[in-house]
């Protein structure tokens, strides 16, 4: 596997870690339909979460969660329209981001970016 697919697994192995202690209920992983794909569906309360993770190893050139792009979210959109509609979910809908880094101290930060974007 490529060096940056490592990264990103272990980002959204970190993700799913840190989701479940904050009391999340892990749904899907890596759910795909057409040209979409959703690193994490989880569900919280009364809401189904779209969590889009972004993990970096450095901020050079940016914050991990300025790489989540409009066509991005387009999609992201669709997967989980198609993800409720198949489940015939009847639940609010939220997209958060995990942006995870590493620090100065070479360890990685975790920042979970809730409502991130609304899809109107």
């Amino acid at each position: 596997m490529a060096q940056h697919n490592d990264l990103g697994k272990f980002g959204e192995d970190l993700a799913v870690s840190f989701l479940q202690n904050e009391g999340y209920e892990i749904l899907e992983r890596n759910f795909r339909f057409q040209k979409s794909e959703i690193d994490i569906i989880v569900k919280h309360q009364n809401t189904i979460v779209v969590v889009e993770v972004k993990t970096r190893t450095s901020i050079a050139f940016g914050l991990p969660q300025d790489f989540i792009k409009p066509a991005k979210i387009k999609l992201l959109v669709k997967g989980i329209n198609h993800y409720i509609e198949k489940h015939n979910i009847d639940l609010f809908v939220r997209f958060d981001i995990i942006a995870i880094h590493k620090n100065e101290n070479a360890q990685f930060e975790i920042e979970h970016i809730k409502e991130a974007f609304y899809y109107f």
